[in-house]
């Protein structure tokens, strides 16, 4: 798995994970569980992560909905 967004937005990564599960896309929400130490506040960022072979197309399936600026930079996975 790789990271493909790190952020405390709620709204990108429910967009984000329903565009990557509509195109088949297999993700998962890293550090939810943090919320709890943190009270639910929504300081901790949580992190998305997809499948290793599939980045470039999950890339290229956010970057058209307009989340490109929400997009970890390759090699800071």
């Amino acid at each position: 798995m790789k990271e493909l967004i790190r952020t405390n937005d709620a709204v990108v990564l429910s967009f984000s994970q329903s565009l990557l599960k509509d195109a088949g896309i297999h993700c998962l929400v890293a550090d939810q569980s943090m919320s709890i130490l943190e009270g639910s506040l929504g300081l901790l960022p949580r992190r998305l992560l997809v499948e290793g072979e599939r980045i470039d197309e999950a890339r290229r399936i956010l970057s058209d909905a307009g989340l490109s600026a929400e997009l970890r930079i390759p090699g800071d996975e």
